[in-house]
């Protein structure tokens, strides 16, 4: 093994564990935002649900507290997406700003609600027990859990890819993109297509964060942090792209685990960097798809 990977094989892992879980995070998004053509600002705080759900219910190490908290937060998560499907619907042929602003009211009235339900000290939640400790991986000691997150993010990546790309429901998808009327007129509601995609981003949202929990805890301003970095996965990754969000998020987990590591102080200008590289070379990101009149 090469002496740099070797020195920061930790680091490298991490990069994988934060950039699966961004994928599970900003999937939805991009699936709602490319394909749905809706601009969600509430995604973070709809981790933020999740991650307190995880902290309170799951703070003890016990599986039937963190199980518990990923079907609380499923089916809290198909709740609001539903119910944000319906706010923004009278928005369908109005801008992005229009639904920005929606969206962003939601969100900082959610994290208002939620501050002064869990309060504003910071949450810690624990891995369930089995996963609680550490393997060695490569000469290196590495958490269980993180690992045990990785094979989950690559697990719920194939399962998206494989609904989005090969099943008939995402050919429905798909086609409620391409063309609303025509879907309409062989008689499928296109209102309902996008209540469920909404409804399904929002679950891969709320479960992410009782996943990261016991990654960034749970506490007041962590709603806008991830908010920015799906954001940033999304823009890279292109718009509706299963395989541009994995690949986004891989590529930004990798740069916030090793940019804090080997440049902590240029971080954030590293990530932003990224961005604007990508921009500039690729403006609809490295697989998004050409814009559909809609």
């Amino acid at each position: 093994m090469p002496i740099w990977l070797q020195a920061h094989l930790v680091s490298v892992l991490n990069g994988f564990a934060i950039g699966f879980l961004l994928f599970i995070l900003a999937v939805g998004l991009s699936l709602v935002f490319g394909m749905m053509d809706v601009l969600n600002l509430a995604h973070g705080a709809l981790f933020l649900g999740g991650a307190y759900l995880g902290a309170t219910l799951g703070g003890t190490a016990s599986w039937g507290g963190f199980l518990a908290a990923l079907g609380i937060a499923a089916v809290a998560g198909l709740a609001a997406g539903g119910a944000l499907s319906l706010m923004t619907e009278p928005l369908r042929n109005r801008s992005h700003l229009d639904q920005a602003l929606l969206t962003l009211g939601v969100a900082l009235v959610a994290a208002e609600l939620l501050s002064i339900v869990f309060g504003d000290n910071p949450l810690a939640a624990s891995a369930p027990s089995g996963l609680d400790g550490s393997v060695a991986v490569l000469g290196a000691t590495y958490p269980t859990y993180r690992l045990a997150l990785i094979g989950i993010g690559a697990v719920l990546a194939l399962a998206v890819y494989l609904v989005v790309d090969r099943t008939w429901v995402g050919a429905l998808v798909r086609a409620t993109v391409a063309d609303r009327e025509m879907v309409t007129t062989v008689g499928v509601d296109n209102r309902l297509v996008k209540a469920a995609v909404f409804a399904v981003g929002s679950l891969l949202a709320t479960t992410a964060g009782v996943l990261g929990g016991p990654i960034y805890g749970a506490r007041s301003g962590l709603d806008s942090t991830v908010l920015i970095l799906a954001l940033v996965v999304v823009v890279i990754g292109g718009l509706g792209s299963v395989r541009g969000a994995l690949v986004g998020a891989l590529v930004i987990g990798q740069i916030e685990s090793l940019g804090r590591a080997l440049l902590p102080d240029l971080a954030s200008f590293v990530l932003f960097g990224a961005l604007a590289v990508v921009l500039v070379l690729r403006p609809r990101g490295l697989f998004g798809q050409v814009a559909v009149d809609r």
